[in-house]
């Protein structure tokens, strides 16, 4: 089984990373809540957010989220209200989710943060806002460690600058698709474009970060996974009925558990590509035909079309056969409605 960055890569379901981003709303209970969910429903790993507000926005920087979900107007509010946890707290999630035997996660905002993460992420996710932000791609490059890279709205051009600018190896790095809206209507989603990264970027893994508002099957997830993404990360929380923040596009554990049984039941029906007639035995005997006589053949007469038909089961002289037999002239009295046999003629 391949790996990367930690994460294991199957072949016959997405690795998913449970996006728990601050939906914590700095509260230990709640975070280790997340964590736990995270566990129950089966994901490879839990991600959160890290950044403080002041070295994220200035003051009046404006919200580029749906207002309808969230009406908070300018970014640095929210910002403000979900980055309470500092490095102490994080320490507290990396020994949960370590008791928990489940991935640690987190998207760095700020260079500072690196030298107190490092050691304690597997890989580094960059966010799609950062996709251009050279001097946070050089230092998390300079960690040597895999990466997530979301590429909302980003054109390729951008995506090559960014590839160039971290210099790593085409393994070490995971292209995300992802389209920058909070949330994202089903129209506006795009998956055909994970084909697209696919052939444009075809020796690096491909993947895809989901906003949109999950339905009951999760099928966003479900066709970006059949065009092709390998990880999946999909925003998580404890209670998708909560205002605020990220809640009102992410799934929980319960759309995870029954994400998971569609997969298995989706990847069970496609089989594996090769014909197994073995399971199909008995229906290779009993429902194909065999030739058989239509009405009553006299000793002597020619077998033919006004004489001879196929009927189940196909244990006798099989309907393949049927230009074989005709022409062929009977040695024997024969009823109707009987199989014909070699040495009827």
């Amino acid at each position: 089984m391949k790996k990367f960055g930690g994460l294991r890569l199957y072949k016959n379901k997405p690795t998913i990373i449970a996006e728990a981003g601050v939906n914590h709303d700095c509260d230990m209970r709640k975070a280790n809540k997340l964590i736990s969910d995270a566990k129950s429903c089966g994901v490879d790993a839990i991600k959160f957010q890290t950044y403080k507000s002041n070295d994220l926005v200035i003051k009046d920087s404006p919200a580029y989220w749906d207002l309808k979900k969230e009406k908070t107007k300018t970014q640095r509010k929210p910002f403000d209200k979900y980055d309470k946890f500092n490095f102490k707290e994080y320490l507290k999630i990396i020994e949960q989710c370590k008791r928990k035997n489940i991935t640690f996660l987190t998207t760095l905002f700020d260079i500072h943060s690196i030298p107190l993460f490092s050691k304690y992420l597997p890989l580094f996710k960059i966010a799609s806002a950062d996709i251009t932000n050279v001097p946070l791609l050089k230092a998390i490059s300079l960690q040597k460690k895999p990466i997530l890279l979301s590429t909302g709205a980003s054109q390729l051009d951008e995506i090559k600058f960014a590839l160039k600018t971290l210099k790593l190896p085409k393994e070490q790095v995971c292209i995300m698709h992802c389209v920058l809206n909070y949330p994202t209507k089903d129209e506006n989603a795009n998956l055909m474009f994970i084909e697209v990264l696919k052939k444009k970027f075809n020796k690096y893994i491909i993947g895809y970060s989901d906003h949109v508002s999950p339905d009951d099957n999760l099928t966003s997830l479900e066709v970006a996974w059949n065009y092709g993404a390998q990880i999946i990360e999909k925003h998580f929380t404890y209670n998708k009925n909560k205002k605020g923040n990220d809640h009102y596009h992410s799934a929980d554990k319960n759309d995870f558990i029954k994400f998971y049984e569609r997969i298995k039941k989706i990847e069970m029906l496609k089989g594996s590509g090769f014909k197994d007639l073995g399971k199909e035995k008995n229906s290779i005997m009993y429902a194909r035909r065999s030739i058989v006589s239509k009405v009553k053949i006299n000793k002597g007469d020619y077998l033919s079309s006004k004489n001879l038909t196929t009927k189940r089961p196909g244990i006798y002289i099989s309907a393949k056969n049927w230009e074989k037999v005709i022409g062929k002239r009977a040695k024997r009295n024969i009823k109707a409605d009987t199989p014909i046999r070699n040495d009827d003629f």
